[in-house]
């Protein structure tokens, strides 16, 4: 008899099965560790251009059919208003009381045909509710390389970045690239197969995402290593992948908010215990007895431009009233003090009291971060995301916080580990926390990212 995530929690307090859960950090399997080494592989995303190979460690859910517009406009925040073949978006749902789910990319195929990239929950949201709400529509889920035995996916999908990109793709080519507007797409042929190709720009530089039928995937992978060669392109480990997300300020893993409330019920007795849902470990030194305070708003995440009621979806109500009633939290970066990062880090050459291991260039140890942000001894927010930048030298931490400490330039303190020396994950060893000093400061902290979305910067203003 299969086991659903209702049963796993009945009973049972979901922020201490979370927090003790044994699965670790997300994986990037298929991908070396490093291709030469994370710094430079790092730095390459900003001073020449770099290859990050995102074939293996994202599932996939294809929607087709006469309802699969009105399906995704029903669960989304976003606007559907003009949605069109080869344009994508970011897809984010919310439950009922207007919580985020999760964040995917939304890929526009065909007339009727869209595909959905990114992490489970959201795929599970849409699936859950193409299946029980009388939608006709056709599903075709492709699951992440670390849950399958065929080493095989449905698609390749390979991102050229960095400020020689467009150099790359002109050479790879051999004539001038079409110009697409962000986030839109077009085919072009690499190596004699036929290849999507969307503008994107996830290290704040030019560059396209380029995706196909994954037994061309070696083709068009060494085409583009051929055409980069004299351009300093450098492909992206495993190790390097994920701390990109400190300059991009894409908060990676905000935990799906579906483990409470009864409107969700039926939808956790759908969901299988041995699921992502199920699986999934928090981890860090915000502790709180409801899983609520978990949740994330669009808002938290710098989402909250991108919701729209111009439809109806599920969640609209519950938006509504946050939209009114603001203030709300905002996305942050911490930059670490460095004095106080040294010193946690030095415990380790001590027999006792050592601070929790902090791991380069990302330091995550669980799939969902959450540590305190401190202010006067009290907690106005959360990290979610920790890492160190070779490009600004700096151990950085995407945060979400109050209103009246999001002034780049606030001081605030980051509640380093766990309480009581840890909880029983197997990346925790026992430790003591540490206050790491923090000074608040702009999402994205890269001024060239930054600059792609505010041409004059903040660090300009203050020369």
């Amino acid at each position: 008899m299969t086991q659903h995530l209702e049963d796993l929690l009945s009973g049972r307090n979901v922020v201490d099965l979370l927090r003790n859960s044994p699965t670790g950090p997300n994986v990037y399997p298929g991908v070396p560790s490093e291709f030469t080494n994370w710094r430079d592989e790092q730095q390459a995303w900003q001073q020449t251009c770099v290859l990050f190979n995102q074939t293996y460690h994202m599932a996939e859910l294809t929607v087709a059919g006469p309802d699969a517009l009105r399906l995704l406009s029903s669960l989304g925040v976003n606007s559907f208003a003009t949605t069109a073949v080869d344009k994508a978006k970011q897809f984010i749902p919310c439950t009922p009381d207007g919580y985020v789910v999760g964040d995917v990319i939304l890929f526009h195929l065909a007339e009727q045909e869209f595909n959905l990239v990114g992490r489970a929950p959201v795929l599970n949201w849409v699936t859950y509710h193409a299946q029980t709400g009388g939608y006709d529509v056709q599903l075709e889920f492709d699951q992440r390389t670390a849950l399958r035995s065929d080493g095989r996916r449905r698609s390749f999908r390979f991102q050229v970045q960095g400020p020689n990109a467009m150099d790359v793709i002109r050479r790879l080519l051999g004539r001038e690239p079409p110009e697409l507007k962000f986030f839109n797409m077009t085919m072009v042929t690499i190596a004699g197969r036929a290849v999507r190709a969307l503008r994107h720009g996830m290290a704040g530089q030019p560059g396209w995402e380029l995706f196909g039928a994954f037994d061309d995937g070696d083709a068009v992978r060494e085409a583009i290593l051929a055409a980069g060669a004299e351009l300093g392109l450098r492909q992206v480990g495993g190790r390097a992948y994920s701390s990109n997300a400190l300059e991009s300020a894409w908060i990676p893993s905000p935990l799906p908010a579906i483990y409470s409330g009864e409107a969700l019920r039926a939808y956790r007795e759908w969901l299988p215990a041995a699921g992502y849902e199920g699986s999934a470990s928090i981890g860090g030194s915000f502790v709180s007895s409801s899983i609520e305070d978990y949740y994330f708003t669009p808002w938290d995440l710098g989402y909250g431009h991108i919701v729209k009621f111009d439809h109806d979806f599920i969640g609209r109500e519950s938006l509504e009233r946050m939209a009114a009633a603001g203030p709300h939290r905002h996305k942050v970066t911490l930059a670490l003090d460095e004095d106080d990062v040294t010193a946690a880090i030095a415990t380790m050459f001590g027999k006792r009291d050592r601070a929790k291991f902090i791991d380069f260039p990302s330091a995550v140890y669980s799939m969902h971060p959450y540590d305190a942000v401190l202010a006067e001894g009290m907690t106005v927010g959360i990290s979610t995301w920790i890492g160190y930048s070779a490009n600004e030298g700096r151990m950085l931490t995407l945060a979400v916080v109050d209103a009246e400490h999001a002034e780049p330039g606030t001081e605030v303190t980051l509640l380093w580990g766990e309480e009581g020396g840890g909880t029983a994950k197997p990346t925790v060893e026992p430790h003591v926390q540490r206050e790491i000093r923090a000074t608040v400061a702009p999402a994205p902290y890269v001024e060239t990212v930054r600059r792609s979305y505010a041409p004059d910067g903040w660090r300009a203003a203050r020369v």
